[in-house]
């Protein structure tokens, strides 16, 4: 009977599957840890916590007058310009932009001024304390250049029309994906590196030698396992997602499918940076400090928790070239704002880029025994 390399193959995979999910380490960092940000962060719903608000100056508005300048330079209030309308819609329907004034001249007599607020719901943690920012400048600057305490500008604002209702960006859109990303980065790296290090260790990769089975097929067989576990692991956790905190998959099943391919595109470049830690690895307490080095960056500045908007200027650029950032922005931007894998090529090019890479140099450092 002929020898079969994908027989084989299949039954390293099973083996190796049974492994991980009986390892406690691997259901921590896939399921448990992800899960617990997704929780707290799901039941948190969408506040933010954040002391700085967006504004939006509209087009026409007076700039020659003490109230403008008095919100310029107050603390918590940053005026921002958009060259792009798609860009400016997208950020106040994710609810980045607290709201829009308009500043006009009064020709009513009451005041000199006139100030018109309009917001969304998507800001609906912002625009009130907004407000009343707007109102005390409006009294400060009353009371600096009016003794008779003249109103300075008519606050026009009213809920019921100011107010647009719209599809809220809800805090578990923007926390899910980076949990799904660290997830995938954790298992990816740690998981092969420490898989591959104890199987070249207990010298069970010299007993396959000993088998017809090829090198090839014995690190596809491990690494289809790794692949199944992580690909049930993103399911779980978009699916938990949806179903329990209202995770937006825009277009339904379509969005799901370009989640998984997303994942599983990432989850290769991650192996391949496991492959790495494992023959960089001399001994079981050196992976640790090796894959922390890999994934802790990325954990801490790719977009996890914050936006790297957030960020200082010059740490930007650092986030940007890290693939966990590309894989976040584009797991988002399916999720939410209904890109397609084609809308999302420029991200899906940079992390097949760092896979090439990173094989690369897996196949240089990589050891057998």
């Amino acid at each position: 009977m002929k020898y079969s390399q994908y027989g084989a193959m299949w039954a390293i995979t099973k083996a190796s599957l049974r492994s991980i999910m009986r390892s406690p380490s691997a259901v921590v960092f896939s399921f448990v840890f992800p899960f617990v940000f997704i929780l707290v962060f799901g039941f948190i719903g969408n506040g933010s916590g954040r002391q700085s608000f967006k504004v939006v100056l509209e087009n026409g508005s007076d700039t020659a007058n003490e109230l403008y300048q008095s919100l310029k330079t107050a603390e918590g209030i940053r005026f921002v310009n958009y060259i792009s309308e798609e860009e400016l819609k997208l950020d106040i329907q994710k609810g980045k932009i607290a709201e829009k004034i308009f500043i006009s001249k009064n020709n009513s007599g009451r005041a000199p001024y006139s100030i018109r607020m309009t917001s969304t719901n998507s800001s609906n943690d912002k625009w009130p304390q907004l407000k009343t920012l707007i109102e005390s400048k409006i009294n400060e600057v009353s009371n600096k250049l009016f003794k008779e305490r003249i109103s300075y500008a008519d606050f026009n604002f009213n809920y019921k029309t100011d107010i647009t209702e719209i599809r809220q960006y809800k805090t578990i859109d923007f926390i899910l994906p980076g949990q799904l990303g660290f997830s995938l980065l954790s298992s990816g790296v740690f998981g092969v590196a420490f898989m591959f290090f104890n199987l070249r260790n207990t010298l069970v990769l010299k007993r396959f030698f000993a088998t017809p089975i090829s090198r090839t097929f014995i690190i596809l067989g491990e690494g289809f396992s790794r692949v199944i576990f992580q690909m049930i692991t993103a399911i779980v956790i978009i699916g938990v997602g949806y179903l329990f905190f209202g995770f937006t998959l825009i277009h339904g099943m379509e969005t799901f499918l370009e989640m998984l391919v997303l994942s599983f595109i990432g989850l290769l470049l991650f192996m391949g940076l496991g492959f790495i830690v494992s023959g960089l690895a001399t001994s079981d307490s050196a992976i640790p400090p090796f894959a922390n080095l890999i994934t802790l960056p990325q954990f801490l500045l790719g977009g996890t928790f914050f936006s790297i908007d957030a960020f200082p200027k010059w740490l930007q650029p650092i986030s940007k070239a890290l693939p966990l950032t590309h894989l976040n922005e584009a797991m988002r931007s399916v999720a939410f704002e209904g890109h397609n894998l084609w809308d999302v090529r420029g991200e899906i090019g940079i992390l097949l880029l760092w896979t090439v890479v990173v094989y690369a140099i897996a196949t240089k450092v990589f050891k057998w025994e």
